[in-house]
């Protein structure tokens, strides 16, 4: 659940995190002296995302002294910092920072004094404006917030026309981490064009009226569903009155229904159909009659689509959807029989990984009916122990033991143990360790320590079995990770230092810090091996629950990947750690 999304709980022990007097008196002199001592690229952009995501105390006036310092680096000629300074503003979450984020994001004569230049360039501008999206999801301003979202809105005819997407992606994305309140059931009828945007209705109305232009990039609006999605559930969540939370799933549903309609959508992009897909996992629910009847149709009805990646997000959103408690209980009681049923079909006949899919859609179902103090059929968790035990081709493994981790299925921890030991490729070991990190199996922690002791030169096993250890409470786990993270910075690639440096960070241990800021100190090490130990120590003392770029991760249409959003050589949002 740590990795899909909703429904999370800090797995970790919160007990060994480090206190904030730690943080302040020996991690943060140590990035303050790094940003105002080094050159190097990787050193600077470490420092700089760590400081955001640990936060500062904020001044009388509104400004502080992390912002002043991330600020500086705007200016830097070297394009990754100058876009990285961008986006850790929005991280710090300062609304003091507005006037700034605003100058990038609209090309004006701040920020071009900013960057001392006469034009900021556009990955600049798109980081820029993630981060305002970031400040309008930690503020609960309103004021704030309309005012990011118009800004937002008012970019978006200038970031269309530009030579790349990654500008309008950003807006999209960003306005959807933005919920404004409502004005009633009414407010977007009688709206003149061009009024500004005061409520989540008119938002909503916003993007699908660009959504449903069938002559936009496809790459832009299949950003959409996405954001609508989320400010549903923002809506929802928030308690807003009944017939209002009907209206504004109405006036989403039925643009995000037509590129699944087998007849009506056929000619829509795979990217369309992939996001609705998606985003009607948000807003339906276990109904089985009205609106919700016809989301889990659609979504049932993607099992016919020829593109496996609309019939993979539809399967998780259809376990979202159903976990969702509906307004009628017989209704609701169908609709969940409905899609438990299709759930273990899709299970023991699904081809081409599908069935993993349906796995861990199965999983992600019984976790949010746990999250919400519910049990799960038994007829899933059967069905799903069933496929663990079945699985023979590697993928197999490794989806169902994460998918029985999520589920939380203790009485699988048995299998679960005799595939860590019998299972010889290292990669799927991996995802097993995870299941029993989920899970909470103690009793795996020393099998876990020798394999995270003997992956050194393998980064996905040791990240994940790393992790496990983290789920599982292993107090020895992050000495053990230090040593191997000064190990790797003198021999060791960049994959090995980065699954190290997440992995320090994701157990969070305060026993970790000074022997991280003495590397981080250490001229000795290479660039890139200090620069991983300041990420590690964001990590470590990040002010949030979850990853600061969680908000932009959790439903987004991956596959419809701008430069700046989703990228191998790790440059996208999604790719910071």
């Amino acid at each position: 659940d740590y990795f899909l999304g909703d429904g999370q709980k800090d797995q970790a022990k919160s007990s060994v995190r480090p206190s904030r007097s730690q943080i302040e008196e020996e991690i943060v002199p140590a990035l303050k002296k790094a940003l105002a001592n080094e050159t190097n690229n990787d050193i600077i952009t470490g420092c700089l995302i760590a400081l955001a995501k640990i936060g500062d105390t904020v001044r009388e006036d509104g400004t502080s002294e992390f912002q002043e310092i991330i600020g500086e680096f705007l200016a830097d000629p070297t394009q990754e910092i100058r876009e990285t300074a961008a986006v850790s503003l929005g991280i710090l979450g300062n609304p003091s920072s507005l006037d700034l984020l605003e100058g990038l994001v609209m090309n004006t004569d701040l920020g071009h004094k900013a960057v001392k230049s006469t034009e900021v360039d556009d990955r600049t501008r798109a980081f820029a404006t993630y981060g305002l999206g970031l400040v309008g999801a930690l503020t609960d301003d309103m004021e704030v917030r309309q005012r990011i979202v118009q800004t937002l809105a008012d970019a978006m005819p200038v970031a269309e026309g530009l030579a790349t997407q990654d500008v309008a992606a950003a807006v999209v994305i960003a306005m959807g981490l933005v919920p404004l309140e409502s004005q009633g059931a009414e407010a977007v009828e009688d709206e003149e064009e061009g009024a500004p945007i005061t409520t989540i209705q008119q938002q909503v109305a916003f993007l699908l009226d660009y959504f449903e232009e069938d002559r936009k990039d496809r790459f832009i609006r299949a950003h959409i569903p996405t954001s609508v999605g989320r400010l549903y559930r923002a809506f929802e969540d928030g308690g807003a009155a009944i017939e209002e939370v009907d209206a504004l799933k109405a006036q989403i549903a039925g643009p995000l229904l037509l590129p699944l309609d087998p007849r009506k959508g056929r000619d829509k992009e795979v990217e369309l159909r992939m996001a609705s897909a998606l985003a009607l996992g948000l807003i339906g629910d276990a109904d089985s009659t009205g609106l919700d009847g016809e989301i889990r149709d659609a979504l049932m009805g993607c099992a016919k689509d020829a593109e496996r990646q609309v019939r993979k997000f539809a399967l998780i959103a259809l376990a979202k959807s159903a976990a969702r408690d509906g307004a009628d209980v017989e209704s609701e009681t169908e609709g969940r029989e409905d899609t438990t049923e299709y759930l273990i079909k899709q299970m023991k006949q699904g081809r081409s990984g599908i069935e993993r899919w349906a796995g861990l859609a199965a999983g992600v179902y019984a976790n949010y009916m746990d999250s919400n103090g519910q049990t799960a059929p038994s007829a899933l968790a059967n069905g799903l122990r069933e496929q663990l035990k079945k699985a023979k081709a590697v993928d197999d493994i490794a989806a169902f033991s994460v998918a029985t981790g999520i589920y939380r299925d203790q009485t699988s921890a048995e299998e679960l143990m005799e595939r860590l030991d019998k299972t010889s490729q290292w990669d799927t070991r991996g995802y097993v360790a995870l299941g029993l990190g989920l899970l909470g199996h103690t009793q795996a922690i020393e099998s876990i320590q020798q394999i995270v002791e003997e992956s050194e030169y393998r980064p996905d096993l040791l990240k994940q079995a790393a992790i496990a250890l983290g789920l599982l409470g292993d107090r020895q786990a992050s000495k053990t990770l230090v040593g191997m993270l000064e190990d790797a910075s003198k021999s060791g690639g960049l994959s090995t230092q980065a699954a190290l440096a997440s992995a320090l960070g994701f157990i969070g241990d305060k026993d970790s810090v000074m022997p991280l800021v003495n590397m981080l100190e250490d001229t000795s090490l290479s660039d890139l091996a200090r620069g991983f130990a300041a990420v590690a120590l964001g990590i470590v003392a990040e002010k949030e629950m979850l990853p600061w770029n969680e908000k932009i991760a959790r439903d987004v249409n991956y596959r419809a990947a701008v430069p700046t959003l989703n990228v191998t050589d790790g440059t996208g949002i999604l790719n910071i750690l």
